[in-house]
């Protein structure tokens, strides 16, 4: 009985989870039959399907948006991956090290917080000088991109490792240069966790940003592509392909985040 009454919260969240969605598709589709869109400019639902499946499962025929969806995924999808590593690796470290240590605090802090306003778009004409129009500009400006927030939300996270905490680890016996590994990084897991969502998001964000202006794949460059033409299906899928595959990154750093703090569900 306690198994069944759980299969039914979780198939009442989930058809939760699809009724706003579905009621967007089902109003988009009535908004363009009775004519309150222009369907040249917003095709329907029903249209943006279409193209969507002959661009992923037909057989290339030298049409760009004929079975290419694939390629252009995975070129978008490898940047993003490579660009969020690096953005993660050092922002996790530095976070830590800015987090811990006031004097690496004091001399690095100031420079992030002055260099993060700053438009990452306003960065692609030094991109395309120093690594031209090729995968390295795409993965500078998703890792500049995606390190902010993961550093700061790091930072943050160790900054608020409670002293108690700290204190009682110490009464314990917890030598002084092991306080970081076995008791801060820990403590912050729940705020670089939410900095790498944060940034795997904006990745997603700029990869269209970068492939638009400093490279020539991927669903960025479909997208634009697309725009020349007044292919509104094309570019409407593009986005639509963005948003499934940040979704999904989404849950995978979800997924690993609740594997890593399941000691935290008893707490």
């Amino acid at each position: 009985m306690r198994r069944r009454a759980g299969w039914s919260r979780v198939a009442r969240r989930n058809g939760l989870r699809v009724v706003v969605p579905a009621a967007i598709v089902v109003l988009w589709q009535l908004a363009t039959t009775w004519g309150w869109l222009d369907a040249r400019f917003v095709p329907p639902p029903t249209t943006v399907l279409r193209s969507w499946t002959t661009w992923i499962f037909a057989t290339p025929t030298g049409d760009p948006y004929t079975g290419t969806w694939l390629r252009h995924a995975g070129n978008s999808a490898y940047r993003v991956l490579v660009g969020f590593a690096i953005a993660a690796s050092v922002g996790v470290v530095l976070g830590v090290l800015i987090g811990w240590f006031r004097l690496i605090a004091d001399c690095l802090d100031p420079v992030i917080q002055l260099l993060r306003p700053i438009p990452i778009s306003a960065w692609v004409p030094f991109a395309v000088i120093f690594f031209g129009i090729r995968d390295p500009s795409a993965f500078f400006l998703i890792a500049l991109g995606a390190f902010f927030p993961v550093v700061v939300n790091t930072a943050a996270g160790v900054q608020r490792t409670p002293a108690l905490l700290v204190r009682a680890a110490r009464m314990l016996g917890t030598r002084r240069h092991m306080l970081l590994p076995r008791v801060v990084v820990p403590a912050a897991l729940p705020s670089i966790f939410t900095g790498l969502r944060l940034g795997i998001g904006i990745a997603w964000v700029l990869v269209i940003v970068a492939e638009m202006l400093a490279v020539k794949s991927g669903l960025g460059f479909a997208m634009w592509d697309a725009y020349y033409f007044l292919r509104m299906d094309i570019i409407i899928v593009s986005m639509l392909s963005v948003g499934l595959l940040g979704f999904l990154c989404d849950r995978v750093i979800i997924g690993i985040s609740q594997w890593t703090l399941r000691w935290s569900r008893g707490l």
